[in-house]
């Protein structure tokens, strides 16, 4: 049978596809022609669109992880500017530029890319929606008719459900959106600077957040204790599970022709320079 550990490979293989997203200078292009400026401003109107003109409090409560007063800086205004069809048909045009130039026009074209997608949409198909806003608002798209971006959208699709999936996992536990950061740089997977300044979360946040879970007994300064240690692993476990569902509609000999079809896409994103190192979304490498 599937396992969770399948569950986990191939989101850290997938993921650096969907963050071209964020990453690549095309997508942040195909944003600034609607008339959006800034990163933060075009990050949360093209992550935030499907579910439709929300406010900031929906965009905190659903993304989890962000300062609230860091979101409140670019929603709702950015409903102002784009409307969110738009911002699904501009991060759609930024991803199929950025595919082109990072993956190559070879592969746009390939039968690998529609074998990937053919494999990814009967996933996508199978997620899961309730308590899972993001990866519901994701699912309800129309996938797109060209196999790159079809497969690209059912990785996002993918990736939403694991990452509500992951908040549940941190709500069962009582771990607010900051504590998981302490937590994650306590495990040394990327780097407090990094995800105070990418989650716009200030000192006195970050410290409060530290000295309860100081109080727990999961940190001693900046270091996890055995029980901290023991927590981080549950969380990932658990967000490996919750994220099991899609895969083992899949199968495991799908499973693995699909982790085959996506390795290449991978090194491909990463040998190009827009999968940053330390990035703030934590994916492991899949080894």
């Amino acid at each position: 049978m599937t396992s969770p550990a399948t569950a986990r490979r191939l989101w850290a293989l997938g993921e650096p596809y969907h963050a071209l997203t964020y990453f690549a200078d095309e997508c942040r292009s195909a944003a600034e022609a609607t008339g959006l400026r800034g990163f933060w401003r075009t990050y949360f109107a093209l992550r935030a669109a499907p579910l439709g003109p929300v406010g900031a409090e929906v965009v905190t409560a659903t993304f989890y992880n962000f300062a609230p007063a860091f979101v409140a800086r670019s929603v709702p205004e950015v409903w102002g500017v784009i409307d969110p069809a738009a911002a699904l048909e501009a991060r759609l045009v930024g991803v199929d530029a950025a595919v082109r130039r990072v993956v190559g026009e070879e592969w746009v074209g390939s039968p690998a890319a529609a074998e990937a997608a053919e494999q990814l949409a009967v996933a996508a198909a199978a997620v899961d929606a309730p308590g899972r806003p993001l990866a519901a608002a994701n699912a309800g798209l129309p996938l797109p008719s060209e196999p790159h971006l079809a497969a690209w959208q059912s990785l996002t699709t993918l990736r939403e459900h694991r990452g509500d999936g992951h908040n549940a996992a941190l709500l069962q536990r009582g771990i607010s959106g900051v504590g998981a950061h302490v937590l994650a740089a306590a495990a040394g997977r990327t780097a407090r600077e990094w995800l105070m300044r990418a989650r716009g979360w200030d000192v006195a946040a970050w410290d409060a957040a530290a000295g309860e879970l100081v109080a727990r007994g999961w940190l001693a300064g900046e270091e996890l204790t055995a029980e901290g240690a023991a927590i981080v692993a549950a969380v990932e476990a658990d967000t490996d599970r919750l994220a099991l569902g899609p895969w083992q509609a899949l199968g495991d000999v799908r499973c693995d022709r699909l982790a085959e079809l996506l390795g290449p896409v991978r090194r491909a994103v990463v040998a190009a320079g827009v999968w940053p190192e330390a990035n703030p979304i934590g994916a492991p490498d899949p080894g």
